[in-house]
């Protein structure tokens, strides 16, 4: 007679949670409705695969750094925001990550620009794609320390292999020389092989203004632009009318 506890543990043991508690819920079943062996095995297999697919999910997320727990069927789709449902779904199914394609969200400050970007950071890391998401300011600090402690060539290594990076509020701060070239450097890494998303307050045709050097400004938007979905929110400040609404 088979120890259905001895099972449960050893299932528990070798860390197959997902089979371990589908195991036991096909026990909990009265005996006439207890599933076949073959529907077991079946069973127990999807139940595994489901949970491991969960805790990788929640482990890009946690990794991710993302600044909005944002879902995509929470991101607000009008004609007054310049957003449609049909282009919102072209893009949560990630295959252009697997293009290697850009994505330029602009718009004014509080019009949901992050919180797009961070919807859609949240879909790539359920649907197996690790992401990183990263402020300007931030991510300029995280450069001068690298530069001081001699991390600098091993984060942008790091960064170069993620599928998906983020970087928010780009245009707010002025960017000094050796910013815009790590920034080309990091572009030129990625170019054609993982994707970006950059948000910015500054629509794209000023974007060269304010890099404010032509030859870095030519390379760099080349190697943005080159294969990007851009999206330009309008409307509204949404943080606006939550707090009017509150």
């Amino acid at each position: 007679m088979i120890n259905t506890n001895a099972t449960l543990q050893q299932l528990e043991q070798l860390k197959l949670h997902g089979m371990a508690q589908a195991y036991q819920g096909a026990l909990s079943l009265p005996s006439h409705q207890q599933p076949t062996a073959h529907e077991l095995v079946a069973r127990l297999a999807e139940a595994e695969g489901q949970n491991r697919t969960g805790q990788r999910t929640q482990m890009y997320l946690k990794l991710s750094k993302l600044r909005y727990d944002a879902v995509i069927e929470q991101v607000s789709c009008s004609p007054a925001r310049n957003l449609t449902r049909e282009e919102l779904l072209s893009l949560s199914d990630c295959s252009f990550i697997q293009r290697s394609e850009n994505i330029l969200i602009t718009g004014a400050t509080g019009c949901g620009k992050s919180y797009l970007a961070c919807a859609l950071g949240r879909q790539a890391c359920s649907l197996g794609y690790k992401v990183y998401y990263l402020g300007m300011n931030r991510f300029i600090e995280r450069l001068v320390l690298a530069r001081m402690d001699g991390t600098y060539i091993k984060l942008l290594n790091q960064l170069e292999r993620i599928p998906l990076i983020i970087l928010d509020d780009f245009g707010l701060a002025p960017l000094d020389h050796n910013t815009k070239i790590t920034l080309l450097q990091l572009l030129e890494d990625r170019y054609g092989k993982r994707s970006t998303i950059i948000t910015s307050q500054l629509p794209v045709k000023s974007w060269y203004q304010y890099l404010d050097e032509p030859t870095l400004a030519d390379a760099i938007m080349d190697r943005l632009s080159g294969a990007a979905h851009r999206i330009e929110l309008k409307g509204e400040s949404l943080r606006k009318r939550n707090q009017l609404e509150k």
